[in-house]
């Protein structure tokens, strides 16, 4: 489905009649649906990012609307590209709130996008659910309207430091990273990491966001002559960068955060994606045998026959999950008041293989951090630790 500026997305299925209304509900709900808002990018070199959330999203809810829905009613996701750019991103987030009258948003995708857009939602008392990064301003107390799904890049670059240093010996470590907030959040991350460990960071590259300029990222990480290299960034100026270091025979470990969007990555490098690391923060996608898991790939081919699994539809379908658990927590008509609390009171959400909770004062859910190793036939290989040359 091609995305111009502006779509409203909805799983339907038949609705039941609704009995007394036992308060007035907030914006965004009406007798037959509650609509939810999602700004991220469906155009451009992040594309596959917001794509990949709204699908799995979409697939929770028509798992949920087959069943009934919430109380009657449908959930409807109203969908704006912002092409990954925060002043795009704000006027999209204003016209969810104010035009569409979204109950709350959900799944938004970036670092300096959700920087931009977090207060507009927070100043008109507007949920901000599950937004994919880990950026730990977000994870704030003063976020009173924020739920995160997933654990942050602090943690993931934490991962990714003991593991290279303990499993591989790695002193010498650089990092390549996007020359925005989304970036400098993993560098703040990877520099703590290291000076955990007394460790000095080998070099660093930088590259622009939304572009693949980055001939000059890899001629600054080479002069450090590092050992490995932490990857911040987006799936194709992260497989140039790894194309263009090989060719000039450095040749990595090359880890990558969750962000970079893994089957993109997968996809624009080919073979010479095997033995490439990436950091998760939802169960492997592919395993069925996971109860989440399962019932995610059940609602993914419900959804759409063709559509393959992954890590970031996954995490779209948890967040979809997440808010229709907490929907259902609540009783009466759905406000944005009870949705809050329903997150951070509410107990603990185990999803079967996949549990979240919440806190007064603490909005992340999750601090799990997986480890992949992509294979040179693009599929991906859960691992505990890492080893040299191991694809």
């Amino acid at each position: 489905m091609s995305l111009t500026r502006r779509h409203l997305l909805a799983a339907s299925v038949a609705t039941v009649a609704l009995g007394p209304r036992l308060a007035r509900a907030d914006a965004g709900v009406t007798e037959g649906r509650i609509l939810f808002g999602e700004a991220a990018a469906f155009d451009g070199p992040a594309a596959a990012l917001g794509t990949g959330m709204r699908t799995g999203i979409l697939a929770a809810f028509a798992e949920i609307n087959g069943q009934g829905g919430i109380a009657g009613r449908k959930l409807e996701l109203a969908s704006i590209d912002d092409g990954y750019e925060p002043t795009q991103s704000i006027e999209a987030t204003r016209k969810l709130i104010d035009e569409d009258k979204v109950f709350a948003l959900i799944g938004p995708v970036g670092t300096p996008t959700c920087a931009a857009t977090q207060p507009i939602a927070a100043a008109a008392n507007v949920p901000f659910i599950a937004p994919f990064t880990g950026a730990e301003f977000l994870r704030a107390a003063a976020m009173t309207n924020v739920v995160n799904l997933r654990a942050s890049y602090f943690q993931e670059t934490e991962h990714m430091v003991e593991r290279l240093t303990h499993d591989l010996g790695c002193t010498h470590i650089a990092i390549m990273y996007q020359d925005d907030a989304y970036g400098r959040a993993g560098l703040d991350g990877v520099k703590a990491a290291l000076g955990r460990r007394n460790l000095p960071l080998a070099a660093e590259g930088t590259y622009e966001r939304n572009t693949v300029a980055v001939k000059g990222a890899v001629l600054a990480v080479r002069k450090g002559n590092p050992d490995a290299v932490i990857m911040i960034g987006a799936y194709k100026p992260c497989a140039e960068f790894i194309k263009l270091a090989r060719k000039t025979r450095l040749d990595g470990p090359f880890v990558n955060i969750s962000f970079v969007g893994s089957e993109a990555l997968a996809k624009e490098l080919g073979p010479e994606g095997a033995g490439v690391v990436i950091t998760q923060v939802v169960p492997f996608p592919y395993d069925g045998a996971i109860q989440v898991v399962g019932r995610y790939q059940a609602a993914l081919k419900a959804l759409d026959a063709a559509a393959a699994p992954g890590f970031v539809s996954l995490e779209g379908y948890l967040a979809g999950r997440l808010a229709i658990a907490a929907l259902q927590r609540l009783s009466g008509e759905p406000t944005r008041a009870g949705l809050m609390q329903a997150f951070i009171q509410g107990g603990p959400f185990d999803f079967g293989g996949f549990a979240v909770r919440f806190a007064p004062g603490h909005n992340q859910g999750s601090d799990q951090v997986f480890l992949t190793v992509l294979q040179a036939d693009g599929s991906f290989r859960p691992v505990t630790a890492l080893t040299r040359g191991a694809s």
